[in-house]
């Protein structure tokens, strides 16, 4: 990822609302969300939702998938990857040994239903 992708990514997810839709999206995983139920659970117009998804679709966030009547957001995990190696290459100047504080999170894997 360049430092355009990452600033286009960052501005996108520094809105309350959106970071909100985006970290729904994480949490629903790769299948995919109707627009419909992220407003729903989120308590947005569908002007507004509609709005704030074009945004993070922009930034390369999230992704679409039409169904029958219904288009599918989910998360684009590799864009998410991509954002953090941006955040941490070069970290301390290549000396892994003083980077040793960084934490990067575990993923929690649901299971399938």
């Amino acid at each position: 990822m360049d430092q355009n992708d990452a600033v286009d990514a960052f501005g996108a997810l520094a809105h309350d609302t959106r970071l909100q839709i985006f970290r729904l999206l994480v949490q629903r995983g790769p299948k995919g969300t109707p627009a419909m139920e992220v407003g729903r659970q989120l308590d947005l117009r569908p002007s507004t939702l509609s709005g704030h998804l074009a945004t993070l679709k922009r930034a390369g966030l999230v992704q679409t998938e039409r169904q029958h009547r219904e288009v599918l957001y989910s998360p684009r995990f590799d864009a998410v990857n991509g954002l953090v190696r941006f955040l941490i290459e070069d970290c301390c100047g290549g000396d892994q040994g003083m980077c040793a504080g960084i934490e990067l999170p575990k993923v929690r894997v649901a299971p399938r239903r």
